[in-house]
């Protein structure tokens, strides 16, 4: 199974393969992960047990206690009882796993869980008719403008085997840099081959 119709959506660095597994010997970064995504996305391999960021500890199955505490502190909420909803909202990993492995995805790369791309609006829209393209079906989503990459992107399409689109959040722009003008996909492995496909038979965006 080929990917290069997908992987070539991408117009600046490569979609990083997510893959949870068993083996291997546990290990501790500082950094986030949306920044060690980045880093991915820029050519390096990384594998990783635990990493900085308290939410990504919490979505990604590694915490059992919700950030109630840090996102009212972070004031993006008006109360206590607001931030307890949006952190019951994230997404969350059940999974069992002993290390994530991240890395940069070539069109014949198959080996992966979920699939992460940075996109302009309009190869997300591409990405969305081909997702439609088999059943006519629309792509729905839930975002709350946080845990974008980590939750949005990464907990739930490894939990629900959903496309995800989602808008970014305040602390992976500002901690990872990705462009204004980028948003994030992601592609669970169930779900490569229909969108390969897709792709293969829409009319493109100003045909």
């Amino acid at each position: 199974m080929s990917t290069e119709n997908i992987t070539t959506l991408m117009d600046s660095g490569y979609p990083v393969g997510v893959k949870f597994t068993q083996t291997g010997p546990a290990s501790q970064t500082d950094k986030l992960f949306c920044e060690l995504i980045q880093q991915a996305r820029n050519g390096e391999n990384i594998s990783f047990s635990q990493q900085g960021c308290p939410v990504g500890a919490y979505v990604l199955g590694r915490d059992t206690t919700p950030p109630d505490e840090y996102y009212f502190n972070s004031g993006r909420y008006s109360n206590k009882e607001a931030a307890a909803q949006a952190a019951e909202a994230l997404p969350r990993l059940e999974a069992q796993y002993s290390l994530i492995q991240l890395f940069p995805l070539t069109e014949d790369t198959t080996d992966f869980d979920v699939m992460l791309l940075f996109l302009s609006p309009e190869k997300a829209t591409r990405l969305v008719q081909a997702f439609s393209y088999h059943d006519g079906r629309p792509l729905t989503f839930t975002t709350g403008g946080t845990a974008s990459i980590c939750g949005d992107c990464t907990a739930a399409p490894a939990t629900n085997g959903r496309i995800c689109v989602s808008l970014g959040c305040k602390g992976s722009r500002k901690h990872s840099k990705y462009g204004e003008d980028e948003l994030i996909a992601a592609i669970p492995f169930n779900l490569v081959k229909d969108i390969h496909e897709g792709l293969l038979a829409i009319p493109g965006i100003f045909d």
